[in-house]
């Protein structure tokens, strides 16, 4: 399970830099979703370019074989060319339309065939996607995606004998059995559907006595062993499986406590985990065991759930290694295809697609995990990051609202709620969300409060109270003294009101120290220099930042006054100039009859006419980074 991630901080003070989480592999094989974690992650995902399909709808989107072709693609190279940028930009729709084409154009091309696959599955295609497989095989042509995806077919028919024979015939011969994660848990599975119980525990435990498997492949055997009604040797084995660390793996430890009467240890083990109001199925298996009520082993129900738990578990690592893999996805999509009632297939489904800024498609799954029965705090916080993102402020805030109304002892929930709030630049109206999280979280360590503090200050001073915002930003500094954004938007703050210098000056330094190529701190640090006079310092730096933000109309403005006190007037007329094309009025950073005053008369007369000895900075609307990847 993803952890939380606040909204973040608006980008001219305060930019944070996204990064993917890091899991050990390990880990991330045992964990298929990950209790919630509590501390506030500075890591959001980053603003999606564009939405991709259009007017926002909550609908599931149409069948890739149901999208118009498009006349004007004439010849296979238009086709492909158009697959390509689709497939580039995420659009796993329009990609899976196009490889379609393609492959119907040139159906000896086993290339196409493949990214076919590729793209109908991540757009949900399932059905098609192993269609298309299923022709490879017969057609004697079959490829790596298309063998995963004829299994995941056997596994949702289940035919464990096909399935066995299918492993046993087309698996790589280079890799023991014994050694082969993926083939050899599914081979166990399919073994156990098909009635050979022995054999499939036979097959489990030669697995688990390979170095760095025992902690998955005990957790699949102890499961396979509870559906048997083995209650005391599933213990065992999911005490040594690392099952404590993600969601299902607790629920089958608590179910299986209770099947051997050992409800006191199952209540201790509940009561011990940090959060858990937060999970509304650990909330009711509590519940029912301290009501002395059957708790029945159903985490899984039989072998195909016991797949899906595998595929899921592939698809964490495979999105949590340093470079993550796109295979992730098809593996999340076809452990929702086998288990649709598994709301952590369709939850690690809609997170992914979140992550590829395909909101419409994340939404269509974060509506699923709705349906499914009671509200999901981590799922609703997911989704709201991103309707967020999609630019779907209204929706985002009518499901912030319905989550603090449903869990309103949480504070993540007021947090997102101030979030939406403040990315709709309604500063005052976030205060208080942010206050009441605050409030929550007033026991909570100093790490777990500097977000929703820094967050706080920035509303306040947008709101026009500075001296709260002030104090706000001075306690979540102290928290996170180099934190990089922080020391830039307080320290650029103390400059837009000519407050502090000195001490902004040595903010702003260390920040850059922090983060050199952040355009925005760069272009913070330059109308330091300008603001304590010092000009010739401020030209390298804000040359610098116009170099990786040439097209703000802000840093524009900003170079075009520093070159006017330098004595480069012709250059600052052209900055200036650049700065009105950039249309500023619009993002209300910079204003334009101000730079056309300057234009017509210079710096130096609009000074004294303003009385001042510097430019003043016009107040800027925030600009925000969606949770979403760069």
């Amino acid at each position: 399970m993803t952890p939380f991630r606040p909204s973040p901080i608006p980008q001219r003070r305060a930019r944070f830099r996204p990064e993917l989480s890091r899991l050990a592999l390990l880990v991330a094989l045992t964990c298929t979703a990950a209790l919630p974690a509590h501390a506030q992650d500075d890591r959001p995902a980053p603003r999606p370019v564009q939405a991709q399909f259009g007017a926002p709808t909550t609908t599931a989107p149409p069948p890739a074989q149901e999208l118009p072709a498009n006349p004007q693609m004439q010849g296979l190279a238009g086709v492909y060319l158009a697959a390509r940028m689709a497939t580039v930009e995420n659009d796993f729709r329009a990609a899976a339309r196009y490889f379609m084409q393609a492959a119907l154009q040139d159906p000896e091309d086993i290339y196409l065939q493949d990214s076919a696959l590729v793209a109908l599955s991540s757009a949900g295609e399932v059905d098609q996607a192993v269609a298309l497989a299923e022709r490879l095989f017969d057609e004697d042509r079959p490829t790596e995606l298309s063998g995963l995806l004829r299994r995941a077919q056997l596994v949702r028919a289940g035919d464990w004998d096909a399935l066995v024979t299918l492993i046993d015939t087309t698996r790589n011969p280079d890799l023991p059995l014994d050694q082969d994660l993926m083939d050899g848990t599914i081979r166990a599975w399919a073994l156990l559907g098909a009635g050979r119980a022995s054999d499939a525990v036979a097959a489990f435990e030669a697995m688990a006595a390979t170095e760095g498997l025992a902690p998955i492949v005990n957790y699949h055997l102890a499961l396979a062993r509870a559906l048997a009604g083995d209650y005391e040797t599933a213990d065992r084995l999911i005490a040594q499986s690392e099952a404590g660390g993600h969601l299902m793996g607790l629920m089958a430890r608590v179910q299986i406590l209770s099947q051997l009467d050992r409800r006191d240890e199952a209540l201790a083990l509940l009561d011990s985990l940090e959060g858990l109001e937060a999970e509304p199925q650990l909330v009711d298996l509590r519940q029912r065991l301290d009501q002395d009520q059957p708790v029945p082993f159903d985490v899984i129900s039989g072998p195909a759930d016991g797949i899906a738990h595998l595929l899921l578990s592939f698809a964490s690592a495979l999105a949590s290694s340093p470079d993550p893999e796109p295979l992730s996805l098809i593996h999340a999509r076809l452990a929702a295809w086998i288990a649709p009632q598994n709301p952590e297939a369709r939850l690690m489904s809609a997170q992914l697609l979140q992550d590829r800024q395909q909101f419409d498609l994340a939404e269509a799954e974060f509506e699923a995990v709705r349906r499914m029965g009671q509200m999901r705090p981590q799922a609703e916080l997911s989704r709201i990051d991103a309707l967020s993102q999609a630019d779907r402020r209204d929706e985002a805030e009518k499901a912030a609202l319905a989550l603090t109304a449903a869990y309103p002892g949480l504070p993540q929930s007021w947090i997102a709620l101030g979030d939406v709030m403040r990315q709709q630049e309604k500063y005052a109206e976030a205060v208080p969300s942010y206050d009441k999280a605050l409030d929550l979280l007033a026991e909570a360590p100093p790490e777990v409060r500097w977000f929703p503090l820094y967050a706080r200050g920035i509303a306040l001073e947008r709101a026009g109270q500075f001296d709260r915002a002030e104090a706000d930003l001075l306690a979540a500094l102290q928290i996170r003294p180099d934190h990089a954004s922080l020391l830039n938007y307080l320290g650029y703050s103390w400059i837009d009101r000519n407050e502090n210098l000195e001490r902004a000056l040595e903010m702003i330094q260390r920040a850059v120290e922090l983060s050199p190529g952040d355009g925005y701190i760069l272009d913070s640090l330059a109308w330091a220099y300008y603001r304590l006079g010092r000009y010739d310092e401020a030209v390298a730096p804000m040359e610098q930042a116009i170099a990786t933000m040439a097209s703000d109309p802000l840093v524009n403005d900003h170079l075009g006054d520093i070159y006017w006190m330098v004595g480069r007037q012709r250059e600052a007329q052209i900055q200036w100039q650049r700065a009105l094309s950039l249309e500023p009025g619009e993002s209300g950073d910079v204003d334009p009859d101000r730079i056309r005053a300057k234009l017509d008369r210079g710096l130096t007369a609009v000074l004294e006419d303003e009385d001042t000895p510097v430019a003043s900075q016009p107040s800027q609307a925030p600009q925000t980074e969606a949770d979403a990847t760069e």
